[in-house]
């Protein structure tokens, strides 16, 4: 028979000590447990939630470095800038072509020539000149025959061989003759025929081999759509001369603006190719019509160019400045570009500032008008965002 040992045996003992101590170990754990899962969120939230990076927050003796000051209003007349570029001034402009159909035998200009009013610039051989010519020639031959007819005539009158009527007859055909005559060299001078060559043609019948295409006025060669032995038409422009002592500044108006433009305005025109220098003008028209495809309205202004440095077809920005109004503005050494868009620094609170966006319109005299982003009467940095911008990102960085 087995003997169960008794309750102060050594074995009942240990038995007994490990069933007490594992009610005990239980329940530390479960208090650890708890310990851990009453800590309060909002002490969880406040360590896990990242710092504003738009916000800003510098030591007191960095103060003096900015100044800080309520947004303002300022009279700024409305600026609107648009592209443009350089043209010809179309009222100074000539396109010059044959008169007859002939083949170009001779091409006496070329592109980028300064040419002089009446200059030759081509010559054309035509069977139409030949034909002029001898037209010319059988009317001044006209011209002399009835003339002499004339002149016996009053002297047969005189002698009483003829009558009145036929005087008067032969008269009435030298008074046709000379008609045809000058409606003859009339058309040679179309042709481009000079009077000293026409009067060669009359009093000796020398024939011009060639017609000379000459420039109506002074000014450079812009476009040559010529190469000799090209058959020309008549209607067909040869070359373009342009007058550039002064141009046209060309650019495109949005329509949303269309009513803000008006002929008469100020506008400087900025050319990049010039260095950007400023030239002032006016606007001298605004179209009456919308270009369908770029929803914009065409405008210009007229500027001298004495100097030739305005070139056609060189870009231009055109700053168009309208009538001033009072309204919010920033200076322009309170905003910062960041992310492709303006923001200024706004404060919220002793040495702290918040990065805003807002939207600003064109600088005018170094203000730039406020469109939207910030009430009148708030406090901003007016000077030194530019570097209080570093002090928020390297502390972001930190």
């Amino acid at each position: 028979m087995h003997r169960i040992p008794s309750s102060d045996s050594p074995l009942r003992g240990g038995a007994v000590r490990a069933a007490l101590a594992a009610p005990a170990l239980l329940a530390l754990l479960v208090l650890a447990g708890c310990g851990k899962s009453g800590e309060k969120p909002e002490a969880a939230q406040a360590k896990a939630a990242p710092e504003d990076p738009m916000v800003v927050k510098i030591r007191p003796e960095m103060a003096s470095n900015f100044k800080v000051g309520p947004l303002q209003t300022a009279d700024i007349a409305p600026m609107q800038e648009i592209s443009g570029r350089i043209e010809a001034n179309e009222r100074q402009v000539s396109r010059i072509g044959a008169s007859v159909t002939g083949r170009v035998t001779e091409v006496l200009t070329e592109l980028g020539d300064r040419v002089r009013a009446g200059q030759v610039m081509a010559r054309i051989a035509s069977p139409e000149l030949t034909t002029a010519q001898l037209a010319v020639m059988r009317a001044n031959s006209s011209v002399s025959l009835a003339g002499r007819a004339v002149e016996r005539a009053r002297q047969l009158i005189a002698a009483d061989v003829i009558g009145t009527a036929e005087v008067q007859r032969r008269e009435a055909e030298l008074a046709i003759a000379r008609a045809e005559l000058q409606a003859a060299t009339d058309q040679l001078r179309l042709m481009g025929i000079s009077s000293e060559a026409v009067n060669q043609l009359r009093t000796k019948g020398t024939l011009a081999s060639a017609i000379g295409i000459a420039s109506n006025r002074a000014g450079v060669v812009i476009e040559r759509t010529v190469s000799q032995g090209q058959v020309a038409q008549p209607g067909d422009p040869m070359f373009t001369v342009a007058d550039l002592s002064n141009v046209w500044v060309v650019g495109a108006l949005p329509e949303q603006a269309a009513g803000t433009v008006e002929a008469g305005q100020s506008v400087e025109i900025r050319v990049p190719a010039l260095g950007g220098e400023p030239l002032a003008g006016k606007i001298v028209y605004v179209g009456d019509t919308v270009q369908a495809d770029t929803r914009t309205l065409a405008i210009r202004t007229q500027v001298d160019n004495p100097g030739g440095q305005l070139k056609p077809q060189m870009l231009a920005t055109m700053r168009i400045s309208g009538s001033p109004k009072n309204v919010p503005a920033v200076p322009a050494t309170a905003v910062v570009r960041e992310a492709d868009r303006d923001h200024i620094f706004v404060r919220t609170a002793e040495n702290t500032f918040r990065l805003v966006p807002v939207e600003l319109g064109t600088a005018s005299n170094g203000m730039r008008p406020l469109l939207q982003g910030a009430k009148p009467g708030t406090e901003i940095v007016q000077d030194g965002a530019f570097h209080l911008n570093n002090e928020r990102k390297r502390a972001e960085l930190e």
